[in-house]
């Protein structure tokens, strides 16, 4: 097949996530470091494996891209886009576009995309359907949009982001004062709803879904946040999942969930997959969970499209299923054209 490997790019986009700090550290100390492969490069090598014809279509938010892409005879687009032009919140209008030009992707439609990126909304949803999930408000310019009882510590993120993208050490906060200063500090960088929470403490756990008619949750994943200060919350951050040079990345590591008894497996991949149906994912996607030491289990965040990169959770949650890289590549292929026929 012909297949198309689209993303999402525009001026002063990290190539790879915590390549500009990288960039910028190497510079500073004169050393020169061999790049990575990106995921699309990745992705590329593992499709050429499998006999297809790969190629890359960069979505820079220009009408005659998607022109480019509406003429494009390609068999299947890969979608990794997670934006349009910059903007986080028009990932779900890609999507849209590929469905009005009878386009075949991977991954999510219009309407996953959307419940994942709306927390707010994807909560009540899984409250709807008996899943633990913090209890939050939202907050936009004073007006309140969806609150419930909430506690100190609390956690504060914007309400329409991915990737990490707002949470750091100054996340959560435990006054007053506190939450006002960083609810403005969402309102002022992200021009964006901040979504307020109440903060779980627990284990990090990632449960990765692949498939559709029987869709499979892989093998448990842990973010280890263990080694952190004592006085850094243990949250997975910016820093702390995808810039290389702060010492929060150097103490953290993904790798698979160890000391978790039958019975909790068992809760979690449940929840895991209650979710995923609950919010229409489809081929591939992650469900990041908190695990209390009481064994409770609570959805932080539903992630269609996961990264895709070879050392990422998801890839290491099909290694640890038994599956290569390439194995992985080919299951999202096929099943993305399965649901087509």
């Amino acid at each position: 097949m012909k297949i198309a490997i689209v993303f999402d790019t525009w001026e002063g986009r990290e190539e790879y996530p915590g390549d500009n700090a990288e960039a910028e550290a190497a510079s500073s100390s004169g050393k020169k470091k061999k790049k990575a492969l990106t995921d699309r490069q990745a992705i590329a090598a593992a499709l050429k494996e499998l006999g297809h014809e790969a190629f890359e279509i960069p979505v820079d938010g220009k009408p005659s891209t998607l022109t480019k892409i509406a003429r494009c005879d390609a068999d299947l687009f890969f979608n990794l886009t997670e934006s349009y032009a910059g903007d986080d919140t028009k990932e779900m209008h890609f999507a849209a576009f590929l469905d009005l030009v009878g386009k075949r992707y991977t991954g999510a439609g219009p309407d996953a995309s959307y419940l994942a990126m709306e927390k707010s909304v994807a909560k009540k949803i899984m409250r709807f359907h008996e899943i633990d999930t913090p209890f939050s408000a939202v907050v936009y310019k004073g007006r309140v949009e969806h609150a419930q009882d909430i506690k100190f510590p609390l956690i504060v993120k914007p309400a329409s982001e991915d990737a990490s993208k707002g949470i750091d050490v100054n996340s959560v906060v435990e006054s007053v004062k506190d939450l006002m200063e960083r609810i403005e500090y969402i309102h002022d960088e992200f021009d964006a709803p901040a979504l307020i929470e109440e903060y779980i403490e627990g284990r990090e756990i990632y449960a990765a879904v692949l498939g559709n008619d029987k869709p499979e949750v892989l093998p448990l994943i842990e973010l280890d946040l263990s080694k952190l200060p004592k006085d850094v919350p243990r949250i997975a951050g910016y820093e702390v999942k995808f810039d290389v040079t702060t010492e929060a990345y150097k103490l953290t590591k993904s790798e698979p969930a160890k000391n978790l008894n039958d019975d909790l497996v068992e809760s979690i991949r449940s929840v895991a997959l209650t979710v995923w149906r609950a919010l229409k994912f489809r081929d591939y996607g992650r469900i990041d969970c908190r695990v209390t030491k009481h064994g409770r289990v609570y959805v932080l965040e539903a992630n269609p499209n996961p990264w895709l990169d070879p050392t990422a959770e998801f890839a290491m949650a099909a290694k640890e299923s038994g599956r290569s890289y390439t194995e992985l590549i080919r299951e999202i292929v096929d099943g993305a054209v399965a649901r087509y026929r």
